[in-house]
């Protein structure tokens, strides 16, 4: 197998950071990638990490990393705001990007990285882990078994970003959205510290109703802060209906007159001494099984599964040259589920179909937010905010309480 270089751009300040997770898998990738160098502003963690997995390649300056190593793949973990920066840079010097979701804080940002790559020819794989986890890839599997019936329709509720949310359901259904109907209200809450480390005191709460193709309907809820409800999603069909959270799941059939219940089952291998996931399954008539691919590289953890896959659906995207496994097209449609549902709230809880026409009324004021904070425009300014100070915390956290 043809071996790419990966560098990867921002290591997180923690050693259980999402960042050197990636890093940790991308090691075990090791017929498929070479981690050639990494890039971080905060020079303790970039020599902790470069320590760490054996990395000589250190940089505290995307360009200069990016002009001396010529990678294959610029793995972009830097903070949300600072993503599409990154990446329309690593695109414009013909490097292939992967990116952590979301899409980006607006559509025509991620427009704009989506041009870069295509005029550049690189590819562009988002980073969304949640459809990847074993027990949503079981699911597809059911749905498109017919053991459900028909599918009637579906429930969500997420609590962080409902993109991840939107992800999950729209990726189980196999279906795409037509029109959402929203509701948006800031909430009060008991004080607690968000992610960005600052004391807050409200929360948003969102709720809407997204229609998708075939007549099914999603019933969706962003509970505020400490509410009743913890991420969770149901897909309801005329036989039975599919409930969990993409770690622990049940399928449900109705059989004269009863509920049966299969959970969903884990089942592990031995291998070289380490207990590895080998598949998940549900016991009905006929069983249906998922069986990990990633076994042989002993990545068993659900979402190191999707990392794992994540990051050789972009290998494969480099040397065959065909499309990602999910790519900026689907990212861009989760995205802009969240952002119609909160056009539909600022309009009185309106029908706004998908795709959105235009720009949302949202979408303007987290870039004017965003220049306000940084002092340059994203698209049109780019080189300049290479070295700003991005936040941890986005500016739509600011202004919509999204993350």
């Amino acid at each position: 197998m043809v071996i790419l270089r990966i560098a990867v751009i921002g290591v997180g300040a923690f050693r259980d950071s999402r960042a050197r997770s990636y890093i940790r898998t991308i090691m075990k990738l090791s017929d498929s990638y070479a981690l050639c160098a990494i890039c971080d502003r905060n020079e303790s963690a970039l020599h902790d990490v470069g320590s760490t997995f054996g990395v000589r390649a250190l940089y505290t300056d995307v360009e200069k990393m990016l002009t001396e190593e010529r990678p294959d793949v610029a793995f972009v973990l830097v903070p949300t705001d600072g993503q599409s920066i990154v990446a329309l840079t690593a695109a414009r010097q013909k490097c292939n990007v992967i990116t952590e979701i979301p899409f980006a804080i607006t559509l025509p940002i991620g427009d704009e990285v989506a041009k870069a790559c295509l005029e550049n020819s690189v590819s562009w794989e988002v980073a969304e882990n949640v459809w990847l986890w074993p027990h949503e890839r079981l699911k597809r599997k059911i749905v498109e078994s017919g053991t459900l019936g028909k599918i009637i329709h579906a429930r969500l509720w997420y609590t962080s970003g409902p993109y991840h949310g939107f992800n999950a359901i729209r990726m189980v259904l196999g279906r795409e959205v037509k029109r959402v109907l929203g509701y948006a209200q800031k909430v009060d809450t008991l004080p607690y510290i968000s992610y960005g480390g600052q004391r807050e005191e409200t929360s948003w709460w969102e709720s809407g109703l997204i229609e998708f193709d075939g007549d099914i309907t999603c019933l969706y809820e962003k509970p505020p802060k400490g509410g009743p409800h913890a991420s969770h999603w149901e897909v309801e069909g005329t036989k039975g209906y599919l409930s969990g959270n993409g770690m622990r799941d049940e399928l449900v059939l109705y059989k004269d007159g009863e509920y049966v219940r299969y959970e969903f089952e884990d089942s592990y291998e031995q291998i070289d001494g380490e207990k590895v996931l080998a598949s998940v399954s549900v016991r009905t008539e006929q069983p249906i099984v998922w069986q990990n691919p990633f076994k042989r590289y002993n990545i068993s953890d659900f979402d190191d599964v999707a990392k794992a896959s994540i990051l050789l659906s972009m290998h494969r995207a480099v040397i065959d040259r065909v499309a990602p496994q999910y790519g900026a097209q689907n990212a861009r449609r989760d995205l802009e589920i969240w952002f119609a549902i909160r056009e539909s709230a600022r309009q009185g809880s309106k029908w706004v179909d998908l795709p959105l026409k235009g720009v949302t009324e949202l979408e303007r004021c987290i870039n004017d937010e965003y220049v306000r904070r940084y002092g340059h425009d994203p698209i049109k300014e780019t080189q300049k905010l290479l070295h700003a100070q991005f936040n941890r915390l986005s500016v739509t956290w600011t202004l919509a309480g999204f993350l």
